[in-house]
C-alpha cells in the first residue's frame, strides 16, 4: 500500500518549486573495510520524499513535465537479491511506492535529459556528492544542444534547501508522533542505564545497554554514536573510545539518542557512578541545570536560538565567576568570551530526521525567529579539564552536560524529553535503583 505521507510532501514541494525540476541522488553506499559495507541508511531528503530506502536511486520531482515523480532505481536481481535482500524494482517502485514512472538506474544518464529539457530551472545540491554532481552536470550538458531545435533547458541551479529544507525545518504531527517515540524509547535506556551503573564497570557495558534498549524497541539504529565518558572523559565533548574502567565518586555522561522511523533522538544526562554527587559535582551540575531552565523558559515562538542561547550564557558565566572559575565582572566575562574556557559550544541545534537537522539559522544576516512545529536541543554544559591548572583543584575533571529535546508550541515550548530524570534528587534516585 502506498504511504500517503509522502505524496502530501512531494505536492507541498512542487508547489513550493513554482517550476522546474528537482533531483534527489540516495546516499552512497560506503566500504568499511575490503569488500564489506558499512551499515547502511538513506539520504535524509530521499527518504522524506519517497520513503523508498534502496541504494543506487535517484528521485526526480517535476513542474514541467506530465510525470510529476520519476524514480531510477536497481532492477529486480533473484541472484543479488539472494546474497542482499528483495528489491522492489521497476514495477515495485510504482505500485509500492507511487511513481508515477520508474526506470532502471542504469538508464539514468540516457533518460535524465529528457526531463530536463524545457525546465527552466534545476533545484539540486551542488558539491556535497561528486560522483553525483557529475552525472547530473553531463546530463545538463547533453540538454543545452537540444535548444538548436526549439526546447529550453536550466540556466539556474537553486539548493534543495530552498524548498526541502524549508518544509523539513517545522515538523507536522506525525513527525513529531515519530520524533516522541525515538525520544521515548531514549528515556528508557537513559533510565536503565542510570540504575545499572555502578564502580567498576566499563563505559562500553553502558553503551551496549543503551544500545540494546534502542533495538529491543524497533529502533533502526542510534541516531548517532553514543557518548560515554566518565571521570575526566566527561570533558570531552564528542568522546567515543567509550572503554574506560568506571571508580567510585566519577561522574558519567552519557550523550545517546535513537532513531526510529528515520527521526533521531538526542539526549544527554550526567549522573554519578557511585549513586550520589559530591559538593563540588553538585555545584557544577545545578549551575548547568539553572542554565537549561532558563532556556527552555525563554523559548516560544519568535524568540531566536541566539537568545536561547544567551540565557545560558549569563547563568553560566554568572556561576562561574561565583566559583571561581571565571574571573569577573560578569558583563565583562560575557562580553570577552571567558566563559568559553568552559562552555565552548552552542545551546541548541534543529532535530528531525538528521540529528543536527536542516534549515537555515539566519536569514538576511539575522537570527531566525522560531516558529510553532521547529524541534531543538537545550543542551548547556560545563567542562573543567583534568589538566587544567587554573581551575580550583575540586573541579577539575569534572563534564556534566544537560540536553532535552524541545518542541516550539503556539503559545511556548514542550520538552519532549521531560521524562527522563535530570532533577538532582531524581537523578540520585533513579541511581540507587
Amino acid at each position: 500500500m502506498i504511504d500517503p505521507v509522502f505524496a502530501e510532501r512531494r505536492a507541498r514541494v512542487l508547489e513550493a518549486m513554482k517550476s522546474g525540476v528537482l533531483v534527489v541522488f540516495s546516499a552512497p553506499q560506503a566500504i568499511r573495510n575490503n569488500d564489506v559495507e558499512h551499515e547502511y541508511r538513506q539520504d535524509s531528503d530521499f527518504h522524506y520524499l519517497a520513503g523508498f530506502d534502496e541504494p543506487e536511486s535517484v528521485l526526480v520531482l517535476s513542474r514541467v513535465h506530465e510525470k510529476p515523480f520519476v524514480l531510477f532505481v536497481r532492477p529486480k536481481d533473484p541472484e543479488r537479491e539472494t546474497w542482499d535482500g528483495p528489491r522492489a524494482g521497476v514495477d515495485g517502485a510504482v505500485a509500492e511506492f507511487g511513481a508515477v514512472e520508474a526506470f532502471p538506474i542504469a538508464e539514468l544518464a540516457q533518460r535524465l535529459p529528457d526531463f530536463l529539457e524545457n525546465a527552466d530551472r534545476l533545484y539540486y545540491r551542488i558539491g556535497r556528492d561528486r560522483a553525483a554532481d557529475d552525472r547530473v552536470l553531463s546530463a545538463l550538458e547533453r540538454t543545452r544542444p537540444r535548444a538548436r531545435r526549439g526546447s529550453s533547458y536550466p540556466t539556474e541551479i537553486v539548493d534543495t534547501e530552498t524548498v526541502l529544507h524549508e518544509l523539513r525545518r517545522k515538523k507536522d504531527a506525525g513527525e513529531v508522533a515519530l520524533l516522541q517515540r525515538a525520544i521515548d524509547i531514549t528515556a528508557e535506556a537513559h533510565v536503565a542505564a542510570m540504575a545499572a551503573v555502578r564502580p567498576g564497570m566499563h563505559e562500553y557495558e553502558i553503551e551496549a545497554l543503551l544500545r540494546g534498549v534502542f533495538r529491543r524497541n524497533g529502533s533502526e539504529r542510534p541516531a548517532y554514536a553514543p557518548i560515554v565518558g566518565s571521570g575526566a572523559n566527561s570533558t570531552i565533548l564528542h568522546y567515543h573510545q567509550n572503554d574506560r574502567k568506571m571508580d567510585a565518586g566519577d561522574l558519567l555522561l552519557v550523550d545517546a539518542g535513537a532513531e526510529y522511523g528515520y527521526y533521531a533522538a538526542d539526549v544527554t544526562r550526567t549522573f554519578p557512578v557511585s549513586g550520589e554527587f559530591t559538593p563540588p559535582q553538585r555545584r557544577i551540575y545545578d549551575l548547568v541545570l539553572a542554565a537549561q531552565d532558563a532556556s527552555i523558559a525563554a523559548t516560544k515562538p519568535g524568540a531566536t536560538l541566539d537568545a536561547v542561547h544567551a540565557e545560558s550564557v549569563r547563568v553560566i558565566t554568572e556561576g562561574l565567576v561565583e566559583l571561581g572559575l571565571v574571573q569577573g565582572p560578569v558583563d565583562a566575562a560575557i562580553s570577552e568570551e571567558r566563559y568559553k574556557r568552559y562552555y565552548m559550544h552552542k545551546t541548541s541545534h534543529y532535530l528531525g530526521m538528521d540529528v543536527h537537522d536542516v534549515g537555515r539559522y539566519f536569514v538576511g544576516g539575522k537570527p531566525r525567529p522560531l516558529e510553532e512545529g521547529v524541534v531543538f536541543t537545550v543542551e548547556p554544559g560545563i567542562y573543567v579539564a583534568a589538566h587544567d591548572d587554573q581551575a580550583p583543584a575540586e573541579y577539575r575533571g569534572i563534564g556534566v552536560r544537560i540536553e532535552d529535546d524541545v518542541l516550539v508550541t503556539a503559545d511556548g515550548c514542550r520538552v519532549l524529553s521531560e521524562a527522563i530524570p535530570k532533577r538532582r534528587r531524581d537523578v540520585e534516585l533513579a541511581c540507587r535503583k
